[in-house]
């Protein structure tokens, strides 16, 4: 999908927050994509299609939005998208499982009733969408039922599950927020890591696939593989980011390239309009999973400048990157006469840290309200609230470093990075305990205090017993008032 060059925005093109000026910060960079591959054999339109691949088999795909809320508009619009392109490519509706909390299209702060559009200028993506899982149904434990394709474990929803065979190929995109070791769910628990590395490892066992491919948008989504996922299990995986850094949306308001002016959120997200774009503008019976791989990379990086762009990862079995990318997307007929350099793009995406999305809509929300007091007071009191519990998580996680390792370590222990290649966490049972714990008496971590999972799995190598945890957790978060972001309302995240 091509996209005209404009000029850059303001780098103080947020200089309207008088509120919030020191919390966010966001500037505009350049990316573009790689040149087309030329296939000199031209095909016509009319020219016959596989129905599935050249080696038989079936295309099966598993498309996850792990987020709810207007504010989080642009992961349902991307797991849209990526259902309309896979569709057209000819994978069939029965085997696309699709998970999304479905808030999005009919919200009453959509200014398109029933339309969901991941690019400025883009068509409606919702339309045909299946409601596979929707609001309660989208967890954890159904995600791992329907790759497995166990319907008995399945809660809610279609009961649709990957019945895959051992001659087919499985495309799994996750898109959300994230944090070391977790992705996260509209519906408590967290997916945690070795937990989904352990479901991959059953459906192989199974010979329930014959190759596999994942595509995962977050923060620190290189951390969900880093150092435990085997090369041995005939699945490739792309991360939108290392195990340490984050991931960005784009296509937000004021910013460039911008969305109708009657958004007031981030379409989509760079490394996820960045893998779709490219998958529409190329033929993808002459790409490869490696050539998108690189087109991608160097687009998420934002031209190198890794202030406002993430580095994308691969894991797992690398051969299958030679591979084609219609064995896993599909082929759309009208690509096949596509030239080598169709709509190259030269686009300037400017981007925001996933993590303060949140309160860029927020902050977008309360401009619009100019002529409603009462509305807009409501959400600068929202606004205060979420900063308010933001300092209170990262206070209270450096106090409880300070009150177990000493105010010389504290910080350097908790924010301590193992070296590439081992794993977050030595023990993933001890990772979510603490978490619980944390939770219990300092509140729960929401989306934004994901970041803190590093701290958690530090305090589990350092091997700190659980007794000696709560009671640090205890003196640091003693007399805070949690509210309604107590783990007992809306669950805890382990």
């Amino acid at each position: 999908m091509a996209v005209d060059s404009k000029k850059m925005c303001s780098k103080n093109v947020l200089s309207s927050w008088p509120l919030i000026l020191l919390l966010l910060s966001f500037h505009g960079t350049a990316a573009r994509l790689n040149r087309f591959e030329w296939d000199s054999v031209i095909r016509l339109p009319t020219e016959p299609v596989d129905a599935d691949s050249d080696e038989g088999g079936t295309r099966w795909a598993v498309l996850v939005a792990g987020s709810s809320g207007y504010g989080n508009y642009r992961h349902q619009a991307d797991v849209c998208h990526a259902y309309q392109l896979l569709v057209k490519g000819g994978v069939k509706e029965e085997n696309i499982v699709v998970f999304m909390y479905d808030d999005i299209a009919q919200n009453e702060l959509n200014p398109r009733p029933g339309v969901i559009i991941n690019h400025p200028q883009g068509p409606d993506v919702y339309a045909g969408v299946p409601k596979d899982y929707t609001g309660d149904s989208v967890t954890a434990e159904n995600l791992y039922a329907v790759i497995l394709g166990d319907k008995s474990k399945v809660k809610g929803g279609s009961g649709k599950v990957i019945n895959s065979k051992a001659e087919d190929r499985i495309f799994i995109y996750y898109s959300d927020h994230g944090g070391p070791g977790v992705l996260g769910m509209p519906n408590m628990p967290y997916l945690y890591a070795m937990d989904f590395i352990n479901v991959l490892k059953k459906k192989h066992a199974s010979r329930g696939y014959k190759k596999m491919v994942i595509y995962v948008e977050a923060c620190e989504s290189g951390s969900i593989f880093e150092g435990i996922m085997p090369n041995n299990l005939n699945i490739y995986v792309t991360t939108a980011s290392n195990a340490q850094e984050n991931s960005w949306g784009t296509y937000c308001p004021g910013l460039d390239p911008a969305p109708p002016p009657e958004f007031i959120t981030c379409l989509g997200d760079l490394y996820s309009v960045a893998w779709m774009e490219d998958s529409e503008t190329h033929n993808l019976k002459r790409e490869t999973v490696k050539e998108q791989y690189k087109s991608v990379k160097e687009r998420t990086s934002n031209s190198n400048n890794y202030a406002l762009g993430s580095h994308v990862m691969q894991y797992g079995d690398t051969n299958i990157t030679d591979e084609k990318l219609y064995l896993y997307h599909g082929f759309n007929p009208a690509t096949v006469n596509f030239p080598p350099h169709n709509g190259r793009l030269e686009t300037k995406m400017e981007v925001v840290n996933q993590r303060d999305a949140e309160l860029f809509f927020m902050w977008q929300l309360y401009k619009r309200l100019d002529h409603e007091a009462e509305k807009k007071r409501d959400i600068l009191e929202k606004i205060a609230e979420t900063v308010k519990h933001r300092n209170h998580l990262d206070g209270s996680v450096e106090l409880v470093g300070v009150l177990l390792f000493g105010p010389e370590k504290g910080s350097s222990v908790l924010q301590s990075v193992r070296a590439p290649g081992l794993p977050l966490v030595d023990d993933w049972e001890c990772l979510k305990s603490r978490v619980r714990v944390f939770e219990t008496h300092c509140g729960s971590l929401t989306q934004y205090g994901m970041k803190h999972m590093r701290s958690f799995a530090n305090i589990c190598n350092n091997d700190i017993s659980e007794t000696s945890f709560e009671e640090a957790c205890l003196k640091a978060c003693g007399g805070y008032d949690v509210g309604l972001l107590h783990p007992s309302n809306g669950g805890y995240s382990a």
